[in-house]
């Protein structure tokens, strides 16, 4: 009995060992990531469908943990929409584990806890998914959530340092040609990709619609924003209204772009930090999430300023 009982811990140390060597080396502190999943709420009485879309940053990392700060985003139940007030997490053991924990708040101002724990399920290069239990408070009910959601981490962009014209150091994005046609979703292909034509096409299948659609910068970045489609373009900045087909967005004021016509550009500048949610309003299947932010822990959402360019 004893034999087999210290067996068993060696196959253990010896799983533990195999499992802490395949860790999502992908969590880093000081970068920005975006969390997008769905499951279900749970109660003895009913069942509710409840989706989470959430960006944080996360901070310095200390031992096997990084803190993170919840900037931005939305968890739904059914129809009702519960805003981030107040959500802090963390990163345990090098990024196998996630913790979120805090308030938020619904449209019908009634506030709300949450508490989730996610476990690394399976990791690629770009993301990772999680397995998420834990337990949203209502005043009236207490839901056991739970969910599968994909952690992935923003491009980081840099300003260009060297000694250049002004129009030479801005970023620049593209909207790719033929981004108001949507595409096929069963063809699925990331931002900026193509694939061979098939026989019968006119032009490569393509669901990215910018060069860049997840990406942050220091605050000051200006970005040039060029219309390779055949059609003009604007972009607005706002709330998603995640599940609502005839109002999938909410300006929220902070970016409103003139058109851009075909072969044109705009500049934007990000003067302050915080997460945005850019779209075009007439095609909002085209939509960027950027975050301006500094190699600091102390983040207050911001404004911005853009202007007409060629």
């Amino acid at each position: 009995m004893n034999i087999s009982f210290v067996g068993l811990l060696a196959l253990l140390v010896i799983s533990s060992g195999f499992f802490i060597n395949d860790a999502f080396a992908e969590v880093t502190e000081n970068s920005a990531y975006l969390v997008e999943g769905s499951g279900f709420a749970v109660t003895e009485e009913l069942i509710r469908l409840s989706e989470i879309d959430i960006g944080l940053s996360s901070h310095q990392q200390s031992g096997s943990s990084i803190d993170f700060l919840i900037e931005d985003g939305f968890i739904t139940l059914d129809n009702e929409d519960f805003v981030i007030s107040e959500l802090e997490g963390k990163f345990l053991r090098e990024g196998r584990y996630v913790r979120i924990n805090g308030d938020i708040e619904s449209t019908r101002g009634l506030d709300t806890t949450i508490s989730f724990f996610g476990r690394l399920v399976e990791e690629s290069k770009d993301a990772a998914i999680y397995g998420f239990t834990g337990r949203i408070t209502t005043p009236n009910d207490s839901y056991k959530i739970i969910y599968t959601a994909k952690l992935s981490q923003l491009t980081k962009i840099s300003e260009i340092t060297t000694e250049v014209s002004i129009e030479d150091e801005m970023l620049t994005i593209r909207i790719l040609p033929d981004s108001s046609t949507q595409g096929v979703a069963s063809s699925y292909i990331e931002s900026g990709q193509t694939r061979e034509p098939r026989l019968g096409d006119t032009n490569p299948i393509r669901l990215g619609y910018f060069s860049e659609d997840r990406l942050t910068f220091e605050p000051g970045t200006t970005i040039t924003f060029v219309n390779d489609d055949d059609v003009s373009h604007s972009i607005l900045s706002g709330k998603e209204n995640y599940g609502d087909r005839h109002d999938p967005f909410t300006p929220d004021g902070r970016i409103s772009t003139a058109e851009i016509f075909p072969g044109e550009s705009i500049n934007i500048t990000f003067d302050e930090m915080g997460f945005y949610r850019l779209y075009d309003p007439t095609y909002p299947w085209m939509k960027i999430v950027a975050y301006s932010f500094p190699d600091v822990d102390n983040l207050i959402l911001g404004t911005t300023k853009n202007q007409q360019g060629n």
